[in-house]
């Protein structure tokens, strides 16, 4: 589970509902689009908070930057008893959706985390006509790593026999079973565990249980995305037991891909090093637009 270092919009950052052909979804937006937009899409029982971190250099280097909740993540409504809705097509038609109107008919950046990875490559296999680029951040080739499965399927038969409520006081009671281990438990050194809570609690577990079997589940795609010309990023800490380093940097080069490695990060390097993540997401971006 990212862990935001807070919850509360920097300086200059508005959250607010963006309006689509497929539905209003929560957002977090900062900065004008000197050099350009970037869409932001989070990962498995992640949100839109777990990007609050690279608003702010983003803005300062000249890019719009627009994180967004999915279709039943956090406060982006959906269905919590119905698991349609979140096949990897549905939702990757709601972030193409979305692309259209936060890129206005102009090109954006796309970057997903992990599962977001995953939707976000789904899209831009769909239609990647909205996109100037796509980074994948902690986010590999095909299903997630064996122990990671089995800590997904811990969740997944939780939710269909406990509430959120109970399954959260379960999470707290050992390591968080889902695909982000960034080590010890959830409420280590935090503040927010509120936070923390409140957003669990929103978010579906239709969803999670949907999305949860998807990266269970996912074949690889990269030749289909490589075959697509489109600049890609691949940026990852450097250690990630969700997916190993090791596949990360084939993936990449399989992808003729830009490749990061950000030290002293694992699976979300945009919450453990936010500054040194930005700056990496720059100079890629820089690169294109220059």
């Amino acid at each position: 589970m990212s862990r935001p270092p807070t919850f509360t919009p920097p300086p200059g950052a508005r959250a607010h509902r963006l309006r689509t052909s497929r539905g209003e979804f929560a957002v977090i937006e900062a900065g004008t689009p000197v050099k350009g937009t970037v869409l932001l899409v989070p990962g498995f029982t992640g949100s839109k908070e777990d990007f609050i971190a690279l608003h702010k250099p983003l803005a300062e280097a000249g890019y719009r930057s627009v994180a967004v909740d999915g279709r039943g993540q956090y406060e982006s409504e959906g269905p919590k008893d119905d698991e349609s809705p979140y096949a990897q097509e549905e939702l990757a038609s709601d972030l193409l959706a979305q692309a259209r109107v936060v890129g206005d008919g102009a090109p954006l950046h796309l970057l997903g985390h992990s599962l977001g990875g995953q939707i976000s490559r789904a899209a831009v296999l769909l239609d990647p006509s909205p996109f100037a680029s796509l980074t994948l951040m902690a986010s590999g080739p095909a299903q997630i790593s064996q122990s990671q499965q089995q800590r997904v399927k811990l969740l997944r038969d939780a939710l269909a026999v406990m509430g959120m409520e109970q399954v959260w006081d379960a999470i707290q009671a050992m390591e968080p079973p889902e695909e982000t281990d960034t080590g010890g438990g959830l409420d280590e050194g935090l503040d927010d565990s509120a936070d923390l809570r409140r957003r669990w609690l929103a978010h579906s577990p239709a969803q999670l249980i949907a999305t949860g079997r998807q990266l269970c589940a996912e074949p690889d795609r990269v030749a289909e995305l490589a075959a697509l010309g489109l600049p890609t990023h691949v940026l990852s800490g450097e250690r990630d037991d969700t997916w190993p380093i090791p596949l990360l940097d084939d993936m990449a080069a399989r992808l003729r891909a830009h490749r990061t490695v950000i030290a002293a990060a694992e699976h979300s390097p945009n919450t453990d090093q936010p500054k040194a993540t930005a700056s990496a997401l720059i100079g890629f971006w820089d690169q294109l637009t220059g």
